[in-house]
């Protein structure tokens, strides 16, 4: 059975798909249960592993007792995931994982007897470890067999080496870094160097070192050691033969196997390393980057009102508008025309007299009717001429009649009695002619 736990956004859907040769993973929530089929091609025979996914919610931790309980601890591995986008997070989340894992070790009601036999059985498979061949050369020598740990001496066993195990928590626990792919961003936008990324090597090989862990470093995008990886699982779990020694030339396809590693083999880290110590703190050299405001084109999103509250707020500008309405400039303009035109002018210093106002009383029927009309033939004349007999407005008209007089802005000043006699104009040249018929009739009769 493997166990596998570690923060969210690391990549442990996609890698549990790449070991079970699926292209398109599914991701859930919580705790996840997925297998991954191994086949024994020695004896061809096939079974599945089992795998547990818990995500890096801390909320969920009380979900790791289906996964790892007093049944299954002693036939356990884990695997902590750790991503190279943020290799700032990776002492945090570590530390965090191996404390949840420890306490909840501790909360199992296991026998004393079986955690012992546990913790030793991790301590001899440090101490039997032994440097392989690859398996491209097969007839590389081989100092112990590695197929069954039962089966080595205990003359053979060699004495754990310095700071390695200090944790033991009876668990076979792999640590694997994924999207080593990243490395090349954190070059150009991070402005990393090789000794960045030994300084990280160094010290989570350290980290590896202390609590008995293996290490891989993987990439999904670029197939890089998940065949590796999933060799070293079955082997670990079923005993399989694995072959392939410790890899640390390339720096984003690491491979420690649990036992190989040593301080004398880490501070080979420490030559290319210049600018920055081992003994530094991890944070102060692998800081967290700024955050910046994400650049997004998007438009800002539009926050709908309640539809009431939207009716209401127009309802009341509506009321506004009514009661205090902008006057427009036409109908200033018609307004200030209007007044001209009925307010009586007083006579100016050329002579000039104010327009009769209209009675809108008088009728054509009615004696005045004539003085209507009049001012109607005025106005027809002055409109031709400009003025009575081509003279200037205002001047006093033939036969005593008084110039039609204009307005500040040109205009006639009799043109709203030119309207208002227009209509009758025919009615009372009727009329008229049967008056002068009438009279010519009288007149004759007399004779």
């Amino acid at each position: 059975m493997s166990f596998k736990s570690s923060d969210n956004a690391t990549g442990k859907t996609t890698l549990i798909a790449k070991l079970q040769g699926v292209e398109d993973p599914k991701k859930g929530s919580g705790l996840e249960y997925a297998y991954i089929d191994v086949k024994d091609e020695y004896r061809d025979d096939m079974t599945r592993l089992g795998v547990w996914v818990l995500d890096g919610d801390p909320g969920h931790t009380n979900l790791l007792h289906y996964a790892l309980n007093e049944t299954n601890y002693a036939h356990t591995l884990v695997i902590l995931t750790v991503s190279m986008t943020q290799p700032w997070g990776w002492m945090e989340q570590l530390n965090h994982w191996i404390k949840v894992l420890a306490q909840h070790i501790e909360s199992l009601q296991l026998d004393a007897k079986e955690k012992e036999a546990a913790r030793q059985r991790l301590t001899t498979t440090w101490q039997s470890y032994c440097e392989v061949g690859d398996d491209l050369d097969p007839g590389s020598p081989v100092k112990r067999t590695m197929h069954n740990n039962n089966s080595i001496d205990e003359d053979d066993l060699l004495p754990l080496t310095e700071d390695a195990l200090i944790t033991n928590l009876g668990l076979d626990i792999v640590v694997v870094v994924t999207k080593t792919d990243y490395m090349t961003t954190l070059e150009k936008e991070y402005e990393y160097r090789d000794e960045h990324f030994d300084f990280i090597q160094q010290w989570i090989r350290n980290f590896c070192l202390r609590h008995g862990t293996s290490l891989f470093y993987t990439s999904v995008k670029e197939d890089k050691n998940c065949d590796l990886l999933y060799k070293y699982l079955t082997h670990r779990i079923y005993g399989l033969p694995f072959r392939t020694p410790a890899l640390v030339v390339e720096k984003d396809a690491v491979l420690i196997p649990a036992g190989w590693d040593s301080l004398k083999k880490i501070s080979i880290l420490y030559e290319n390393m210049h600018a920055v110590k081992a003994e530094n703190h991890y944070t102060d050299i692998i800081k967290a980057p700024p955050t910046r405001k994400a650049v997004s084109n998007r438009e800002a999103e539009v926050q709908t009102e309640d539809e009431q509250a939207f009716l209401a707020r127009q309802q009341e500008i509506l009321k506004q508008g009514g009661q205090v309405r902008g006057e427009s400039p036409l109908r200033s303009q018609s307004a200030n025309s209007s007044a001209s035109k009925s307010t009586p002018r007083t006579p100016g210093p050329t002579g000039q007299s104010s327009p009769k106002k209209i009675d809108p009383k008088l009728t054509p029927a009615t004696p005045g009717g004539e003085g209507v009309l009049a001012n109607f033939f005025n106005s027809l004349l002055h409109k031709k001429s400009g003025g009575p007999a081509g003279g200037p407005a205002g001047a006093s008209s033939p036969g005593g009649g008084m110039g039609t007089p204009r307005s500040s802005n040109g205009t006639d000043g009799l043109i709203n009695a030119e309207k208002l006699v227009r209509s009758d104009a025919a009615a009372e040249l009727d009329r008229l002619s049967r008056s002068v018929k009438k009279d010519i009739d009288m007149s004759q009769s007399e004779c």
